[in-house]
């Protein structure tokens, strides 16, 4: 009987420890776990701030690595011998930021690149802090790690900008007001996107009756595109006209924006520019707003690189395959330059030594071929406008051909 009742007990005792928690029960320990986590937080920062107010963070200055979270943001603190002073976490508000970090003496910060970095890092620098912004996708000890947390990343970016900040393939960010003027050619892009999937979606939808919406640029599709159609879907083709009709309005209103802010900010540089046949007033801010500084770039061949239009490199031994473009870089851009090589080559663009050097490499192939040259182009199209920015020279459309005539 004794055997029967420590048993029943014990299984009493295991179905307690087993059975779900309570709604109420849960929140209580979720709670508990909240306030011991902040306290956690709240030491780290203490006991940072004393370290850095005694100086026992070493001779040297410390290395911080700021893990960027949309609502908070953990960081880690390393001193001059590269031991782990403290860890916690800040709020991503001005106010909180400017208020820990102006506690802190002067310290080289890392963090990756996001959504937050760009006011995040000139923050930063507006206390006195030396800031590093790392190219996340190049970093793959932090983004393909098998460890990967908040805490784990901030160490890493600290270990990384100590050793060698080269190793973080830092990013420059552009100024506040360029990043504003950026945002309008941003928003005229998803305007553009959002016109064109409208209008394929009402061209699909009138198919499978047998009707068609007459064949048209976008910005000339109106409402009354639609009176030819069957009375059953005309009503419903209306309602997605007219949500293009006042996309195009939109899209008006954005470029007259953009070049008003061309002329009044931009207009030396835009107008460098625009003296190649096929770059267009976009065009040309995308290009200035997006490299921001000219002097970045060592070599003008540079930008190519930077836009994501040399071919990849996995050569080995004698092995060196035949690769795709990388695609880094701003991809807008990229397009921009792309549709301007698409015009040069085509029948439209005038006489010029890039169309003549394009159109001899899409002569040694077939289609691949063609493709292979407007990617081409595209490139040094890029090379070209950087050296116009940079030299100011007046645009020779024939240059190269006039010479070779001449000699």
């Amino acid at each position: 009987m004794k055997n029967n009742s420590s048993s029943n007990e014990q299984r009493m005792a295991v179905q307690v420890e087993l059975r779900e928690k309570t709604p109420l029960e849960k929140s209580n320990s979720s709670a508990k776990q909240r306030r011991a986590v902040k306290a956690v937080k709240e030491f780290g920062e203490q006991k940072l701030f004393a370290m850095a107010a005694v100086g026992k963070g070493g001779s040297g200055r410390l290395t911080i690595g700021l893990d960027l979270g949309d609502r908070s943001s953990c960081w880690c603190a390393l001193g001059a011998d590269g031991e782990v002073m403290a860890r916690g976490e800040v709020m991503n508000e001005p106010q909180s930021l400017e208020l820990f970090f102006g506690r802190i003496p002067m310290s080289l910060v890392a963090l990756e690149v996001g959504s937050h970095s760009p006011w995040i890092s000139r923050l930063l620098e507006k206390q006195g802090h030396e800031v590093v912004v790392a190219n996340a996708r190049r970093v793959k000890l932090i983004s393909e790690s098998s460890r990967k947390n908040d805490d784990v990343d901030a160490e890493l970016l600290a270990r990384l900008a100590r050793a060698d900040r080269r190793l973080l393939s830092p990013v420059k960010h552009r100024g506040a007001e360029a990043q504003a003027d950026l945002m309008a050619v941003r928003v005229r892009a998803q305007l553009v996107e959002l016109r064109t999937q409208t209008v394929n979606a009402v061209r699909g939808l009138v198919k499978p009756f047998g009707q068609r919406l007459p064949s048209c640029d976008a910005d000339s599709l109106k409402r009354t595109c639609a009176w030819d159609l069957d009375v059953a879907i005309r009503g419903h083709a209306e309602r997605l006209l007219g949500v293009v009709e006042e996309l195009t309005k939109q899209i008006d209103a954005c470029d007259r924006e953009l070049e008003r802010i061309a002329k009044d900010r931009y207009e030396k540089e835009t107008a460098q520019l625009r003296q190649v046949p096929g770059v267009g007033p976009i065009t040309a801010l995308t290009f200035v707003l997006t490299l921001d500084d000219p002097a970045r770039f060592a070599k003008s061949r540079d930008v190519g690189a930077f836009l994501g239009l040399r071919p990849k490199s996995r050569q080995s031994g004698a092995s060196e395959p035949e690769m795709r473009i990388s695609k880094e870089g701003d991809g807008y851009l990229r397009t921009l330059l792309v549709q301007c090589a698409q015009y040069i080559l085509s029948r439209r663009g005038p006489d010029t030594d890039l169309k003549r050097w394009g159109l001899a490499i899409a002569a040694k192939g077939k289609k691949k071929a063609k493709k292979r040259a407007v990617v081409a182009v595209a490139r040094k199209l890029a090379v070209l406008l950087h050296r116009l920015w940079v030299s100011g020279e007046i645009y020779e459309r024939r240059r190269s051909s006039e010479r070779k005539a001449a000699a």
